[in-house]
């Protein structure tokens, strides 16, 4: 099973990527609870390419594209910006402590994304940066 969506970099388009996710996932009839968690990994993956790769441009646009086997999910998030955003490989686990003590806001998505899926990629593919996610799901 698998499904494909294109949206221009624009933050309003986060509620369409956020329900085509969730009806996908749910249309396969997966927990709530799975459904909730890749969600939540997709639209801070989106969110971050739209924002920091993109700067809302809304002329440039990003592909999702959605595979799910018996119990595998691979997700590909492709952006079509001209430039590439490249994030460190592994991303450390941030001091929440820390981040309250010093009334930090942002900066945890990636880490919060790391936990969810089982792996996360970034690469480049004809000059455009691609975003590859999967995990496990039953």
């Amino acid at each position: 099973m698998q499904d494909r969506i294109r949206i221009s970099c624009s933050r309003q388009n986060l509620q369409q990527v956020r329900d085509f996710v969730r009806s996908f996932l749910l249309s396969a009839h997966r927990k709530e609870i799975t459904v909730n968690q890749v969600v939540l990994a997709v639209d801070e993956v989106m969110a971050n390419f739209i924002i920091h790769a993109n700067g809302e441009d809304a002329s440039q646009f990003l592909d999702l594209l959605l595979v799910l086997t018996d119990r595998q999910l691979d997700i590909e998030i492709e952006d079509h910006g001209s430039t590439l955003f490249l994030p460190p490989g592994k991303v450390a686990t941030p001091d929440l402590r820390a981040y309250i003590q010093q009334g930090r806001k942002g900066g945890m998505g990636m880490a919060l994304v790391s936990r969810i899926m089982d792996r996360v990629e970034f690469f480049e593919r004809n000059s455009h940066t691609v975003c590859h996610l999967s995990k496990e799901i039953i």
